[in-house]
């Protein structure tokens, strides 16, 4: 479990939910990286439970552009149980 008091807790959240909507819109990390302009690594990174990416307000803002979704979502808050993981 992530600690919630840690500052990279946010970038551990972003992931999560940032990886649920990918999912949802039936876009894989490869075409979602296209869509975007990053290349597919730094997708895979970021939604990597191994890795600690960070990325800017900016690469959020087009997360949620391309997705087509509030950015508000990406901050949602994750649900304690792991079925839509």
């Amino acid at each position: 479990m992530h600690n919630k008091n840690d500052e990279n807790y946010i970038y551990y959240l972003v992931a999560h939910n940032l990886k649920k909507i990918r999912k949802k819109k039936g876009l894989t990390q490869r075409k979602f990286a296209e869509l975007c302009n990053y290349s597919d690594g730094f997708i895979m990174n970021i939604e990597s439970e191994k890795y600690h990416q960070t990325f800017s307000l900016g690469t959020l803002w087009k997360f949620a552009q391309v997705l087509d979704v509030d950015i508000k979502e990406l901050f949602n808050p994750i649900e304690s149980n792991k079925k839509d993981s």
